[in-house]
């Protein structure tokens, strides 16, 4: 399965991602591995998308880059900051912010979630 045929459209691989975050630091492959503490072989592996990196190092490839794993995945991220849900959040065809009623309503509802399933509690 390739990335268009999950998407629809051209997204980089995580190789590709990793390489050109490399090479827009003016970094060797050697210098790179060197700074994570793997090997250069292991590094182009991972360029090169026959090998994948491990969780940990996914992380400290993020770190080193100031990236998300999202980001490094090609995953768009969120940029909906407000606590406050909206229509869109919800799937919902309307345009505004959720009626101050609405939002009640889901406040209640997550409550009784968390309860039902021994959550912590959110400090109010």
């Amino acid at each position: 399965m390739t990335n268009s045929d999950i998407g629809g459209s051209y997204m980089a691989s995580l190789g590709e991602n990793i390489s050109n975050l490399r090479k827009s630091r003016g970094l060797s492959q050697a210098q790179l591995a060197d700074r994570l503490g793997i090997a250069t072989s292991t590094l182009g592996m991972y360029e090169t998308n026959k090998r994948e990196p491990s969780n940990q190092t996914l992380l400290l490839i993020a770190d080193f880059f100031d990236k998300t794993v999202d980001e490094l995945l090609g995953r768009q991220t969120s940029t909906h900051t407000s606590t406050e849900l909206n229509y869109e959040d919800l799937g919902l065809p309307y345009k505004g912010v959720i009626s101050e009623d609405l939002n009640d309503t889901f406040r209640l509802l997550a409550q009784q979630y968390a309860e039902k399933h021994n959550l912590p509690k959110k400090d109010q």
